[in-house]
């Protein structure tokens, strides 16, 4: 835990794009190894985002335990699953939130690579999907961390 320190980012409702999601992963690739939580729930990174925070994944020092994509436009997961699955990341990921976002088939394919993993995965319906209770306005800097 290094002194009590979270080691969480949350950029929560932050009008994040994947444009911005790109220059946030470069940001975050040029020291991975501290990062245990990214939340960028409520954001419209969509699947290009995705693609950028598996880059992140890639890294072999990246012990991420925590990601959660809530509500971010995406509808394709097949770039996450396949960076699970060919990196070190499993190892560490212990929770991954992806409701609320259109899935659809890639679905499926995600659940069967966590299958044996420690990793729970939050999807539409889930019990378990993480949202604040209530919502702060994108100028709010409570969820907002700049």
């Amino acid at each position: 835990m290094n002194g009590g320190k979270s080691h969480e980012r949350s950029l929560i409702y932050c009008s994040i794009t994947e444009k911005q999601c790109l220059i946030l992963t470069s940001a975050l690739k040029s020291n991975p190894s501290h990062l245990r939580e990214l939340n960028l729930s409520m954001n419209q990174i969509t699947n290009t985002g995705v693609n950028h925070i598996c880059d992140v994944l890639k890294d072999s020092h990246c012990k991420l335990e925590r990601l959660s994509l809530y509500d971010c436009g995406i509808t394709d997961v097949s770039s996450l699953t396949q960076s699970l699955t060919n990196t070190k990341a499993l190892q560490f990921l212990k929770e991954l939130d992806l409701s609320d976002n259109m899935i659809g088939d890639s679905k499926q394919r995600l659940i069967d690579v966590l299958r044996d993993s420690n990793c729970k995965l939050s999807v539409a319906g889930d019990p378990l999907t993480r949202v604040p209770e209530r919502l702060q306005s994108p100028k709010d800097d409570k969820y907002c961390m700049s």
